[in-house]
């Protein structure tokens, strides 16, 4: 085990719970400090989870030498702000996704993370997942033939609140960067990028998406059909379809205990994984330290020219779909 860091969190949400939670799980993190705007929600959420330190001002905590990594839990709106505000006092970030709103800002990010020669990565936990790692493997060992299409989606059934932060265009809201990412996120994985994107999308009375369908085209001839929507419960499973067989990430598919697997001429399988103690957000915690105690400035697993695909890739399904942020774009 390499040395003991000294974990803060700037924002302190509902995510921001989570991943604590998780934190506290490893041997080698200390909980050091919580920041939020409101130095009372700041020294609750400490006292919560054990953190040594509260601070009502962002700024304040990371003039604090004894910060080393940062995990950002605010909004996605505020994303590329408190990333560059963290690396430019050379304390290490884990950011949650969305990485940021668009692919300007998360330019301006990766440029601040090589300039500062400091840590960045985004918070995929999803990457770190054995059961996603193990469908990963069989894809890429040809084991059932070409993977020719994959079906995902991940939808719930939302409150409307035109307040609330998942339908505020002002904060990032809607469907696609919240919970959209995460079907895209997996086509990406499985294929790289699309050569031809079609969407059909359900905009509020906010501006802010509530439902969205997505068609990828690749150049092969490869085609994916993803789903994401604040409407209406879905099975949040994701299905890859081969020449021979197929692959199906089970009910909560961006951490799933189980897979189904099946090859032609054989009968079906279930791989089943171990549930931790946790969420799963420790995973990708401990290998950002990982790549701390190895001296890196960027992970091999999450590097950043995925993130920047990533974005790259939900900003053309936005032109196509016509989804704008107005403070942003």
């Amino acid at each position: 085990m390499g040395k003991t860091y000294q974990w803060a969190i700037l924002g302190c949400g509902k995510i921001a719970r989570k991943f604590a939670g998780d934190l506290k799980l490893l041997p080698n993190v200390r909980l050091y400090a919580a920041a939020s705007r409101s130095l009372e929600n700041a020294q609750e959420f400490a006292n919560e989870f054990g953190f040594e330190k509260a601070y009502g001002s962002y700024e304040e905590m990371l003039l604090d030498p004894a910060v080393d990594v940062v995990y950002i839990a605010s909004p996605h709106s505020h994303h590329c702000e408190h990333t560059l505000l963290c690396l430019n006092h050379q304390k290490a970030v884990l950011c949650e996704k969305a990485f940021a709103m668009n692919s300007r800002e998360v330019t301006l990010m990766i440029e601040a993370s090589r300039k500062n020669k400091t840590f960045l990565m985004e918070a995929f936990w999803t990457m770190f997942q054995p059961s996603f790692q193990k469908a990963m493997e069989i894809i890429r060992s040809g084991a059932l033939g070409a993977l020719k299409m994959i079906h995902s989606d991940f939808a719930f059934n939302a409150d409307y609140n035109p307040e609330k932060r998942l339908y505020n265009v002002a904060l990032g809201g809607g469907s696609l960067l919240d919970i959209g990412i995460y079907p895209i996120f997996t086509s990406l994985m499985a294929f790289g990028k699309p050569s031809e994107i079609k969407t059909m999308a359900s905009i509020c009375p906010t501006g802010a998406e509530e439902s969205i369908m997505m068609s990828f085209k690749y150049p092969g001839g490869e085609m994916a059909s993803l789903v994401s929507s604040f409407a209406s419960h879905s099975s949040t499973q994701t299905e890859f379809s081969f020449e021979n067989g197929f692959i199906r990430l089970n009910r909560r598919f961006f951490c799933p205990t189980t897979i189904t697997y099946w090859k032609a001429g054989e009968e079906e399988k279930t791989i089943t994984f171990e549930k931790g103690i946790g969420f799963g957000y420790e995973l990708e915690a401990a290998h950002v330290m990982e790549c701390l105690d190895a001296g890196k400035t960027e992970s091999e697993l999450m590097p950043l020219s995925l993130s920047a695909d990533l974005m790259e890739t939900m900003d053309r399904v936005r032109k196509d779909a016509g989804i704008v942020f107005p403070e942003h774009d």
